[in-house]
């Protein structure tokens, strides 16, 4: 059975995550286009997996993270204070490089879909 208030606090914690990316200076976080893609909590709120995807790609991610890393302790003090929450939950970074797949298939469907177009265009013409 789901727990629906962890999930709540997840979709919390991913709103209110991409909040402070945007306010966070470090240059690092700004190279690219950031996303945070999913929040994993665990059933007792007492820890967090974030997923972290990037335009650019899997290593402008993965840089990302690292600075995350580095600020994890103002990111947990953040959220404590901005969801008004008893305890933070203990966050954990990845990357991931879901964006760029997806935009791939974006890409590829859109090449289908010109082809189609050109073919149908052909069989017009001929006819």
């Amino acid at each position: 059975m789901a727990n629906h208030k962890t999930d709540r606090v997840s979709e919390d914690i991913q709103r209110e995550l991409s909040a402070i990316l945007r306010e966070m200076k470090d240059p690092r976080l700004h190279d690219g286009i950031l996303s945070i893609v999913r929040c994993d909590m665990a059933r007792d709120n007492s820890f967090c997996r974030v997923y972290i995807s990037s335009m650019k790609g899997l290593e402008t991610a993965k840089t990302a993270v690292k600075a995350l890393k580095n600020a994890q302790g103002f990111i947990r003090h953040e959220l404590g204070v901005r969801l008004k929450l008893r305890y933070a939950p203990a966050l954990a970074f990845e990357a991931t490089d879901s964006i760029e797949y997806s935009a791939n298939i974006s890409r590829i469907l859109m090449d289908i879909d010109a082809k189609a177009e050109d073919e149908k265009t052909d069989e017009n013409d001929n006819s």
